[in-house]
């Protein structure tokens, strides 16, 4: 990385402004009217960072949005709750203020020994984070020594605190282990990957994924097409998708990349179909075309195969989309046996990088997270990564000499 990083950094008696990922879905526990951190994925993903920080004797004030409380306070978003899941995490006890920037957090601080850990209340409790105002970056900027940016999943936005918070850290704006992590293994499957090289890319429109497709069309030997967008792409082809989801507008947007890639781009040629979502009476499977009246909602067995096989073959292997409504179980066989089939290119010796929230959700929902190389903390930034546009979080950053 031509970027400063989190080791570059002298942290003894630092304040280490650390913008960092915590927005995580919360529940309410059981008979109760609290909230609490029901997946601490990326709670976990920012320790190695915070731990440096303290380790190094410094302290290490986290900043956070969580949710869109749209510009102003808001309980149900509060960050209370991950502070709660952070203390359960770290052998030091977790602070939380209650206030995000002002004359209490700065006192708190002074106040704070070497070696502590403050979380500050939800940045979007401001309107000026998601404009980043400067006069709120300014206010942010003056609780640290240094700023650290370790929240991939907002790396692709310019907002206060992970862009306009960094311009006043001209010498001192680094990257955190996670992001670097993630900037590291992304740009290295783009600028030196392994081959056979394939990417995976399903969800529901193509409109999501046409920059990363017409990027990646010049760097990998595969690229597999599943869930709803497919069908925008074999209407473009001519195949009949009967009632499937369509983006008619993007039609010579499909045709276009499809005579671009050529081979490289593969389309299902069967699909698990019904009336409805809800009609399970109405599921079978069918081999193109498919007929009036019905929806295609996952990938088919002729399908499944062929991408499997061009899976298991791969040694780079990047995926962002379900193959098909993976939440409801009758529609999840395509996204369960690809991520079988990651997994298993995983364990021989396949470089292997899932993003995007619902392919993590499957992935963990197929128990198989663990048996994959890593697993993107930030779908939208991961995408806009793919699709080789630079990312705002981290231009921002201190250039190395």
């Amino acid at each position: 990385m031509s970027k400063l990083t989190l080791k570059d950094l002298d942290l003894q008696d630092k304040c280490a402004l650390v913008r960092v990922d915590f927005n995580v879905p919360l529940q309410l526990a059981p008979e109760s009217e609290y909230y609490t951190v029901a997946d601490d994925t990326r709670v976990l993903a920012a320790l190695p960072t915070i731990r440096a920080i303290t380790d190094a004797g410094g302290k290490a004030i986290l900043v956070s949005h969580l949710g869109r409380p749209k510009g102003q306070p808001d309980p149900k978003f509060s960050l209370a709750p991950v502070a709660d899941r952070l203390n359960d995490l770290l052998d030091t006890s977790v602070r939380f203020s209650s206030e995000t920037i002002g004359p209490i957090v700065e006192k708190t601080i002074r106040t704070m020994p070497n070696g502590s850990v403050l979380l500050l209340e939800n940045t979007r409790f401001f309107a000026g984070e998601t404009t980043n105002d400067a006069s709120f970056a300014e206010e942010l900027a003056q609780l640290g020594d240094v700023f650290i940016n370790d929240a991939f999943g907002t790396a692709h936005r310019a907002h206060a605190s992970n862009v306009g918070v960094a311009g006043h850290f001209p010498d001192a704006a680094a990257a955190g282990h996670l992001l670097e992590k993630e900037l590291v293994l992304l740009g290295n499957a783009l600028e030196s990957p392994t081959p056979p090289t394939l990417a995976i890319l399903g969800g529901a429109k193509v409109s999501d994924k046409m920059g990363a497709i017409t990027n990646l069309i010049g760097i990998v030997d595969h690229i597999l097409i599943g869930g709803a967008m497919a069908y925008t792409f074999l209407m473009a082809k001519g195949v009949a998708v009967g009632n499937s989801l369509v983006e008619k507008e993007r039609l010579d947007d499909a045709l276009r990349m499809m005579d671009l890639a050529g081979d490289k781009l593969h389309l299902p040629t069967d699909h698990i179909v019904s009336t409805s979502l809800e009609s399970l009476e109405d599921v079978h499977s069918v081999s193109d075309p498919i007929e009036d009246g019905f929806l295609g909602f996952d990938i088919g067995p002729e399908t499944i195969h062929r991408y499997c096989e061009l899976i298991h073959l791969a040694k780079t292997c990047i995926w962002n989309g379900p193959m098909g409504v993976f939440e409801v179980e009758a529609f999840a066989s395509g996204t369960n046996f690809i991520a079988q089939a990651v997994a298993s290119a995983t364990d021989h010796g396949a470089t292997t990088i899932i993003g995007g929230g619902d392919s993590v959700a499957a992935i963990k929902q197929a128990h198989l997270d663990q048996r994959v190389s890593h697993v993107s903390t930030g779908g939208g930034a991961m995408l806009k990564f793919l699709e080789g546009e630079s990312l705002a979080g981290l231009d921002a950053l201190t250039d190395l000499p």
